[in-house]
């Protein structure tokens, strides 16, 4: 029996009118939102043939919205696994997993937190989230409450802005530390496995949020600029000083774990309904990656496996900001001594502020 999908759509600015128009929309009606066409059809055969909207950037023919991104066929090739499979997550890894904020102690650490304040905000100009919709800004890496929640059209406008954005360090940190290695003919230390792992990982949210739907040129645009602006500014962030960037990094996945939690709460309390109907299906690609058992394939399941995901990655920028640098090893790959009173970093999604060196280091 075919199922019906649910497809979203939206562009920055547009988030109040957009919204309207969502709930009043069928599930099989094709929704174009300017920047964004988004998936409501949950079958992978069925496919919509209404006449777009002359609103519509998008660059993909309805007739093909049934996967934006289809495997190449070859004669050989059945798959490609991933470079860094998955291990999973238990159910008390996932729900153990808080937000959480680890206060600036010196003048890097208060700047690195001042530019993702920054970032936060333009974030938001960028993806339409109005004052009533943002949350308690005296706290708000912690706070994940606002007067008005969000649809799932701006969740997914949300998700794939930053997402697109977040793959961006780890590939710029180990792609410099791999160069200096190769400089300085000098062992990494496990650095950069862990920071290349960290980028894959990223855009694996990406790849799974745009099953669900598919920017057109304004989203692209927007992404392209956000891009080059962040890809240059890591550069030569990392270049000029490794341990505040890696502060930032932490601080940015804070907001990560912060946004994401968010969207797990109001799931919960029926806020959004296209996401809470049973028969939504998540992609195929996110439950391969994640080994998601059965029964726990809900698109509530998918946010926690990937707040648990940022979890880790700020648990791990945050240690890493407080290593040297240069010649400390990695904690999160390294073999330990017996008996030398030292412990290996067990699970960093559930150490919100990071390990401090003595504990991992000696």
């Amino acid at each position: 029996m075919n199922t019906p999908k649910v497809n979203i759509l939206h562009a920055p600015g547009q988030a109040a009118q957009f919204s309207r128009a969502l709930i009043s929309t069928c599930h099989t009606r094709p929704l174009l939102f300017g920047g964004l066409r988004v998936v409501t059809s949950l079958h992978p055969t069925q496919t919509s043939l209404s006449s777009p909207s002359p609103r519509s950037f998008s660059t993909t023919s309805v007739t093909r919205l049934k996967d934006f991104f289809p495997a190449k066929e070859t004669a050989y090739i059945r798959q490609t696994p991933p470079a860094w499979p998955h291990h999973g997550w238990t159910e008390e890894e996932m729900t153990s997993v808080v937000p959480e904020h680890r206060k600036p102690e010196t003048v890097g650490d208060w700047l690195a937190w001042k530019l993702v304040r920054i970032c936060r905000w333009a974030t938001d100009i960028a993806t339409g989230i109005r004052p009533e919709q943002q949350v308690d800004k005296h706290h708000p890496t912690t706070a994940t409450s606002a007067d008005k929640p969000l649809t799932e059209a701006q969740w997914l406008v949300r998700f794939i802005f930053l997402e697109s954005i977040a793959g961006v360090p780890g590939m710029v940190a180990g792609m410099l530390r791999h160069l200096h290695s190769l400089r300085r003919l000098k062992r990494d230390n496990g650095w950069i496995e862990t920071l290349l792992e960290e980028s894959y990982n990223e855009r694996m949210h990406l790849l799974t949020f745009m099953k669900m739907c598919e920017p057109g040129l304004l989203m692209k645009t927007l992404i392209l600029g956000a891009q080059g602006v962040f890809f240059n500014a890591m550069f030569l962030s990392y270049l000029i000083s490794p341990k505040i960037t890696h502060r930032f990094v932490g601080y940015l996945e804070e907001e990560a774990v912060h946004t994401y939690t968010r969207c797990i709460r109001e799931i919960e309390e029926g806020h959004l309904p296209k996401w809470r109907d049973e028969k939504f299906e998540i992609p195929e690609m996110a439950v391969r990656y994640w080994r998601m058992p059965e029964g726990k394939r809900t698109m509530k399941d998918l946010i926690h496996y990937i707040r648990a995901d940022e979890a880790v990655h700020r648990g791990v920028n945050h240690t890493l900001s407080n290593l040297d640098q240069k010649e400390d090893p990695n904690p999160f790959v390294s073999d330990y001594k017996e008996g030398e009173g030292g412990r290996r970093p067990v699970n960093p999604a559930l150490k919100p502020t990071g390990f401090e060196r003595p504990e991992v280091i000696g």
